[in-house]
């Protein structure tokens, strides 16, 4: 039982409420009651969000491209030093980075990450004895931490538009999509042995990754679960793709796909006004994330207009550069800001632009990873977090006031609690597997540096 001062239900705030959580689903909810012995006493009770978009490995790699080479520097050239980097992990390193990644994400108020997973193969591109084993290292950080994973195995068959050879890092990445199948059957035979909650969807890399054919023969052998991509992050996307196959990538994808809710379309950076409107009528969730957006120099989301057309939406860390989930919704609406020079962007009409952003990101990345959760009621997922309202960044504001506080003004800090379908994995401000989770991270990270 968790008991909370406050708590945002789906209906709104209710005053001292009383949270029944049963094989980690919410069976009673309870306000205006009193706490009993043995409960859980926190101040205020959220829905926990989601992290729809993570390449866990990338964690390792923040502060290693922040210096600038001679000429312009890029996503390409920060690509470039990302292959280097991948061709010496382990399977033993990647598992101790992701379990860091996923404690981080608890700590900042996460319940469940999508981990979009390319990683297949040995560097050079050799199976391991186990073509799942990578796969299944996710699954063991996932277990070690208490996350809800939706794992996101990635097709991955060209090296670039028009049926490119890969070549080079992406080596480890290559599946044809018979062997992708076989690779997604295997892994969804491991769920037996992960919580209830955990998820696989699939995820065709990008169109400059696949093929016509290939998506199409993809689609029609894995129709369940959800479907991650990622679409028209970069200018020179868009334009290799409108020259292979003459339609700008999200034009063609929404002509040539069967996008509906299922599906969460990563990026979506560079659209035209006819484009967002018709990915926001889609049903499909934006998959965004800002902090990497703009430390890779990526551009702004047409957040404004993909609002008004009704687009749902939700935020992942991606590279994990940084993992700070009100960095995330506070970047991406000060992005619109520097764009348009106005404030209070990311809101249709009147209201509160922090619960505009909480609470859509909330609904749409449980969407976006299949997950039943995003609102606090009876029957969801126990996907929880508990904030101090109390803290000085938040003292002052009335619980209507409480999410723009908590994007606008605080930091992760704030968060004292955190429930991964009722695990209470978050407890005092910390995970309850910190010191032995870091303790292996660094001598991973130590042992891949001096692989180097």
């Amino acid at each position: 039982m968790i008991f909370a001062h406050q708590a945002l239900l789906a209906d709104g705030w209710h005053q001292n409420v009383r949270i029944s959580v049963t094989d980690g689903r919410i069976s009673g909810l309870q306000s205006a009651s009193r706490p009993e012995p043995g409960d859980s006493l926190v101040d205020t009770v959220l829905p926990a969000l989601a992290n729809l978009h993570s390449h866990s490995f990338q964690r390792a790699m923040a502060g290693m491209s922040e210096f600038r080479a001679a000429g312009q520097d890029s996503f390409w050239t920060w690509r470039t030093l990302m292959y280097r980097f991948l061709d010496r992990l382990t399977p033993e390193q990647m598992q101790a980075i992701a379990a860091l990644v996923f404690m981080e994400m608890q700590e900042a108020g996460y319940a469940s990450v999508g981990e979009f997973h390319y990683v297949h193969h040995q560097p050079g591109g050799q199976n391991y004895d186990d073509p799942a084993e990578l796969s299944q290292r996710i699954f063991a950080a996932a277990t070690e931490t208490g996350i809800g994973l939706t794992h996101l195995p990635v097709l991955y068959s060209y090296g670039g538009a028009g049926e490119v050879p890969l070549a080079g890092g992406q080596l480890r990445f290559g599946n044809t999509v018979e062997e992708y199948n076989a690779l997604v059957a295997r892994i969804r035979s491991g769920l037996s042995g992960m919580s209830a909650d955990a998820r696989v969807g699939i995820a065709p890399h990008s169109l400059r990754a696949t093929s016509p054919q290939d998506l199409q023969t993809l689609l029609a052998a894995q129709s369940d679960g959800p479907v991650h991509i990622h679409i028209a992050e970069q200018p020179k996307e868009v334009q290799d793709i409108e020259a292979w196959l003459g339609a700008r990538p999200v034009a063609w994808l929404l002509d040539n796909a069967p996008v509906n809710q299922d599906w969460c379309l990563i990026h979506a950076t560079h659209m035209t006004a006819e484009e967002t409107v018709n990915m926001a009528r889609s049903g499909a969730v934006a998959g965004l994330c800002p902090i990497t957006e703009a430390n890779l120099g990526d551009g702004a989301f047409n957040g404004v207009a993909y609002l008004n057309a009704g687009g749902a939406f939700g935020i992942g860390s991606d590279s994990n550069v940084r993992i700070a989930l009100g960095e995330e919704l506070r970047q991406l609406e000060y992005s619109q800001r520097l764009r348009d020079m106005q404030r209070n962007v990311m809101v249709t009409g009147p209201g509160s632009t922090g619960a505009t952003l909480y609470q859509g990101a909330a609904i749409g990345g449980a969407r976006a990873l299949g997950r039943d959760s995003g609102e606090i009621r009876e029957g969801a997922l126990a996907d929880l977090v508990a904030v101090d309202s109390q803290c000085p960044a938040l003292c002052a504001l009335a619980p209507e006031q409480l999410l723009d506080g908590l994007v606008f003004a605080a930091g992760e800090t704030v968060v004292t609690d955190l429930w991964s379908a009722g695990r209470h994995m978050v407890q005092q401000s910390r995970h309850i597997h910190r010191d032995q989770l870091r303790t292996a991270y660094r001598s991973a990270v130590h042992a891949l540096l001096e692989s180097g």
